[in-house]
């Protein structure tokens, strides 16, 4: 006796979709291959050559543009080098002190010079752009962040003024956490703060994988008093005596530290945080360091795409062009939508970033979703391109034999995608089943600091944070692959409704990552069509992508429908949501000329 009938019983709920035969011309008029939809044809992928720009203010425009011009000037060849030596960019470093570039964007206001603050959407802009250029450049930047993030949060003023003054000499940080036997798992740290009669401390202990490790003008330390056993932050000199520096742990240009605190004097005014404020630091600054990764992610993508359509577009095999055959277009469509849908979140993730408050933590799920989601879908992308020009990919010369070694790095900083992916988890009841009313928002440009981010608050209580309904936008863009994703979307809601995970189920992760990898993919849709409708995009090229979602959801349905522990009536739900996209070759075509084959020549890194 069956258990129900998903058919009938649930057809209200489940709905249905449109016939896999249905034509994208039938939906949008008669010229889908030809005209736009209901949007404009524009590419999302950044060009350094043609962009402009032109929603930054002019000092923002200047340092970007400069930044671009530095390492176009510099060429592929000298970065090629640079990368096979393990070069130290001590030139990049040169070139951001005399612009004053970090000085400019990773000083709040009330600290700096004018023009300087800590903005959110044009600090994106530059991640993107040192990610395209090379992993290691973006490094130095993000492992700065982190190493200003525990300053600016905390209320020790003199060590603010501090970072500020060694920011405009051209100073970078660091962010002291990891340790060898116990990597991120900062509960049991031992590094350790011993008072002394005159009210100073003693540092003693060892960090690791501490980027910036042998040139930070600060490095932001977490341990523990050992006289309360407390956490604390505090700061120390990467060139002090009592400060060694065992070794570079990678071999990179970059310089991940491994150093070790000898009776390092830590003065009253070096202390950052104690107790409970020490712990929230921690976990605030990697809430706004993470964001940054699914952008380098981005950046490399990009640069290797350009890379290989220009390769692939021009090489003749079997009286064709590679690009003629029907496989080759498919990979490239494929990974351009993947790349434009990566951007889209990104970008979107960060209005949420720069509106939030204290009643307003929806950037909680978003952020870990940039770091988690959109770095590994750069890998998606990097594997789809690699498949098109095989051992090209592998030449010395090229910027994809970089970009196939780096992008597997993004994924694996700032938490795991299992820790990430655990954190994810604790949203999806609020966000399914307990909107809240929230005012619109729109897309977040303008010149400002983003002070919040240094006043988030306790980290504990995620579960009670609160979403808008992300129907509504859903509801908004009648699309046949839309379409089909809601239908799996009220499947995953039947199945937490009638049959959610057991208490077995609850502490197995292997079969909560995949509960979480479809739950991410309802809201990393919801974004995309959040900024989809922000800037009027083409309704093919967004069904094109939904094509993409709607076989992700039904391979992660699969997966967890064979997973052992499933149950019958979680099988038979998961089983329902392995669907089909909708099929429209005119819509294919016309997202392939327009838009994947359409950058063949745009771009090309010069010797």
């Amino acid at each position: 006796m069956k258990l129900f009938d998903l058919t009938e019983d649930f057809r209200g709920l489940v709905g249905d979709v449109l016939p896999d035969n249905v034509r994208f011309g039938e939906v949008f008029g008669k010229s889908s291959a030809t005209q736009a939809g209901n949007g404009e044809v524009k590419q999302i992928p950044l060009n350094p050559r043609t962009e402009t720009y032109d929603d930054l203010d002019a000092r923002s425009r200047s340092l970007i543009k400069k930044t671009i011009d530095f390492f176009e000037k510099r060429g592929k060849q000298q970065l090629k080098e640079d990368d096979h030596n393990r070069t130290w960019y001590q030139d990049f470093l040169d070139f951001q002190a005399k612009e004053k570039l970090f000085a400019t964007f990773l000083t709040p206001s009330e600290y700096g010079p004018k023009d300087a603050r800590w903005d959110t959407y044009r600090n994106c802009a530059l991640n993107e752009v040192l990610g395209f250029y090379g992993l290691a450049y973006w490094y130095t930047w993000q492992v700065s962040i982190l190493g200003l993030g525990p300053i600016w949060i905390s209320d020790n003023e003199a060590v603010k003024k501090r970072a500020a003054k060694l920011l405009k000499e051209g100073g970078i940080f660091a962010f002291g956490l990891s340790e060898k036997e116990h990597g991120a798992d900062i509960y049991s740290t031992d590094m350790v703060l011993t008072p002394q009669k005159d009210g100073s401390f003693r540092a003693n202990g060892g960090k690791y994988y501490i980027g910036n490790g042998n040139q930070a003008a600060l490095v932001s330390v977490f341990g523990r008093r050992e006289d309360t056993n407390e956490y604390v932050f505090f700061v120390v000199e990467s060139q002090h005596k009592n400060y060694e520096l065992i070794q570079n742990v990678v071999s990179s240009q970059n310089y991940v530290a491994e150093f070790r605190l000898n009776d390092y004097p830590v003065r009253r005014e070096d202390i950052l945080a104690e107790g409970q404020d020490a712990w929230d630091m921690a976990l605030n600054t990697v809430n706004i360091g993470k964001f940054n990764l699914g952008w380098a992610s981005i950046g490399i993508s990009t640069h290797a795409y350009y890379e290989a359509i220009n390769h692939a577009s021009h090489r003749w095999l079997f009286d064709h062009y590679v690009t003629d055959f029907v496989h080759i277009k498919q990979l490239f469509t494929e990974a351009y939508t993947r790349l434009t849908a990566m951007k889209l979140f990104a970008q979107r993730a960060t209005d949420y970033v720069r509106v939030a408050g204290p009643e307003d933590r929806r950037y909680l799920l978003f952020t870990p979703m940039v770091k988690m989601k959109v770095t590994t879908e750069g890998e998606a992308v990097i594997n789809e391109l690699w498949d098109v020009i095989a051992a090209k990919g592998f030449e010395k010369n090229m910027y994809f034999e970089t970009a196939a070694k780096d992008i597997r790095a993004l994924p694996k900083l700032e938490g795991t995608v299992h820790v990430n992916m655990a954190l994810i988890l604790k949203f999806m009841p609020n966000y399914f089943f307990n909107p809240a009313e929230f005012d619109e928002v729109p897309p977040q440009q303008e010149a400002r600091n983003d002070d919040f981010l240094f006043h988030q608050g306790p980290t504990k209580g995620l579960g009670k944070t609160r979403f808008h309904d992300y129907q509504k936008i859903y509801d908004e863009f009648d699309l046949p692959n839309v379409n089909r994703l809601q239908k799996q979307i009220r499947l995953l809601k039947l199945l937490l409704l009638t049959a959610k995970p057991n208490k077995e189920q609850q502490k197995d992760f292997d079969f909560l990552l995949n509960l979480g990898e479809l739950f991410t993919l309802v809201v990393y849709g919801q974004l995309i069509l959040e900024n989809a409708k922000n800037q009027s995009l083409d309704h093919a090229l967004v069904d094109q992508i939904f094509d993409v979602l709607v076989r992700d959801f039904s391979k992660y349905a699969l997966e967890l429908a064979q997973k052992p522990s499933a149950t019958v009536l979680q099988q038979q739900i998961t089983r329902r949501m392995i669907q089909r996209p909708a099929v429209d070759q005119d819509r294919q075509q016309h997202v392939w000329e327009n838009y994947a084959y359409a950058l063949r020549d745009q771009y090309e890194m010069k010797d």
